[in-house]
């Protein structure tokens, strides 16, 4: 770099009582010149301003250098930003800089103890290895919860003894309460996925989402310290954001209608969209934000991933302009994958299953279609042979009819009717007398099991199911129900021997057998009946016969 002559600084160093020689008054004609008479003088000239070049005798010129470096490196131990100290073998503190003097004092001490301890010898023994010597790299609690690291390294002799310790500490708080932060959100994570099948039993869609949404608000209050959000799903067919989750959203937020796509969809729509987190520190100027809080100033959004696939996005909002930072998105995004499997193993996100159980309505509908078939063929045939017969004709219409009836209702009952997306639409009022209840359903078929398990989950009821009469049993006597329902015809152990095991258990839940008409192998339901049986159903039976059956079973005296 050229400096002009006229702003150039020199530093000239003479001896007290030299005169200046021709070379000074040359000098000065063309830069600017400060002249100094000792050493001293220099180096705080040399402190206090930048100098282009430094005249001095050849004899003071290397003393002079030597000072300066020494000056140079004293200036940058006094500013380094970590703490730097010399302790003695003893553990007395020789000299700290000033970052060193601004730690907590129980830190110094703490330091210079360690110094002491690790080095606790003058002088070197020869019969031990170098490696007592080593640098040590230690770790320090101090002051009001903060956490600092220093590395400890021993100033050797020219015969190996420890003549000083020089420690450099520096203050890892921040890092520390990064990792315990996250260490506790993946914690939170851990308990969010373990909300499995077990422990969401018999609950009903909207009850499995508010134990998610309740566990969710709690640790985006304890962890993060926000309280509003929102998770929203994306449905695979038609591409629409839907919200599954929220708390303090103003209500507009359902009423929009947002699609995972990055332009005019809103910053949610982006994110779903793009899969990359979205800090927005201003509402108020940023064109892609829309509604979420009421007077909301800045807001966090994230996308939910599962198998490397963006699934939905997780909205953070907040009444404060510029609340989220970069740390907030890596804790937004660590717990927003936890919700992710959350929902993945609560069965919530039902697309897949959607399809595989329609498929197995397709499968049953085949396979029953052609003694269906059958029946609507002969009907038709006696129907033109009895021409005039009216009562006979109508009669045959009605088997007609209730053959299609049939088609229609496995397709209905295999199908579900539940699920995240769109769950609003199929809710149903839980029933009063059977909200709560725990029903035990027993039957070796599996399509029976699940129907009338969707049923009574839909009314509010918890059950469990067994697939034969020895699991039926075990479970009786494991768990106090207040309604058992069974079939007759089981393997194993028949719905007589399940009704004796109820009778028998300490909380004596009424017990519903179910048969195939005109079904009753041994008078089971004979003898079950003179015992104090609720109520016997014969297949096939409606909804509203079940539930009928059951309300009273329950509400009886016993």
């Amino acid at each position: 770099m050229n400096i002009p002559v006229d702003q150039r600084k020199i530093l000239y160093l003479t001896r007290p009582g030299v005169e200046p020689d021709s070379t000074l008054a040359a000098l000065a004609a063309e830069a600017d010149v400060k002249t100094v008479h000792s050493f001293e003088e220099a180096l705080a000239a040399l402190r206090h301003a930048r100098y282009d070049l430094v005249v001095s005798e050849q004899g003071d010129f290397l003393a002079l250098e030597r000072a300066s470096v020494n000056q140079q490196a004293a200036m940058i131990l006094e500013t380094i930003g970590q703490g730097v100290c010399i302790v003695d073998p003893g553990g007395r503190l020789v000299w700290a800089n000033p970052r060193m003097r601004s730690y907590p004092e129980d830190l110094i001490g703490q330091v210079c103890e360690a110094c002491g301890r690790s080095f606790p010898t003058s002088v070197s023994d020869p019969d031990k290895p170098a490696a007592q010597h080593r640098v040590r790299r230690l770790n320090f609690a101090a002051g009001n919860d903060q956490h600092f690291e220093a590395t400890i390294t021993p100033v050797l002799g020219a015969n190996g003894e420890v003549t000083q310790i020089a420690a450099v500490v520096w203050d890892v708080t921040q890092n520390r309460r990064l990792q315990q932060k996250i260490n506790a959100i993946q914690l939170a994570g851990r308990e969010l996925v373990g909300l499995d099948a077990e422990t969401t039993a018999g609950m009903t869609i909207e009850g499995r989402i508010s134990l998610v949404e309740q566990h969710l608000l709690k640790y985006m209050h304890d962890l993060l310290h926000f309280d509003n959000f929102a998770v929203l799903l994306v449905d695979k067919k038609t591409n629409r954001l839907e919200i599954v989750l929220q708390h303090g959203m103003c209500e507009r937020t359902r009423d929009l209608d947002l699609y995972a796509l990055p332009d005019n969809n809103g910053i949610s729509g982006y994110v779903a969209a793009m899969g990359r987190s979205y800090i927005c520190p201003d509402t108020s100027k940023d064109p892609r934000y829309l509604t979420g809080l009421e007077a909301a100033k800045s807001s966090l959004t994230v996308p939910l991933r599962l198998h490397d696939k963006v699934i939905g996005v997780f909205d953070i909002e907040s009444d404060r302009l510029a609340a989220f930072n970069e740390d907030d998105k890596q804790y937004a995004e660590i717990l927003a994958g936890y919700i992710a499997i959350a929902l993945n193993v609560l069965d919530l996100l039902v697309t897949e299953r959607y399809e595989s159980t329609g498929q197995l309505a397709n499968d049953v509908i085949a396979e029953i279609a052609p003694p269906l078939n059958d029946i609507v063929s002969e009907a038709s045939s006696i129907m033109e042979e009895y021409i005039g017969n009216d009562d006979l004709r109508t009669r045959l219409n009605a088997i007609i009819d209730n053959v299609s009836e049939i088609k229609t209702i496995i397709k209905e009952v295999a199908a579900p009717k539940c699920g995240i997306l769109g769950r609003h639409d199929d809710s149903a009022p839980r029933d009063p007398v059977l909200d709560g209840k725990r029903v035990l359903v027993a039957d070796d078929e599996e399509i029976i099991r699940e129907t009338i398990g969707t049923v009574l989950r839909r009314a509010g009821c918890i059950v469990e199911t067994a697939c034969d009469g020895v699991a039926a049993v075990a479970r009786i006597e494991a768990v106090n129900y207040d309604l058992v329902l069974a079939d007759i015809k089981m393997p194993n152990k028949n719905g007589y021997e399940v009704f004796a095991a109820a009778r028998d258990s300490a909380s004596k839940p009424p017990v519903i057998l179910m048969t195939g008409f005109g079904y009753d192998p041994n008078h089971s339901i004979v003898r079950a009946r003179r015992e104090g049986l609720g109520a016997v159903l014969f297949k096939p039976f409606k909804v509203d016969q079940l539930l009928t059956e059951i309300r009273n079973a329950i509400s009886a005296p016993k």
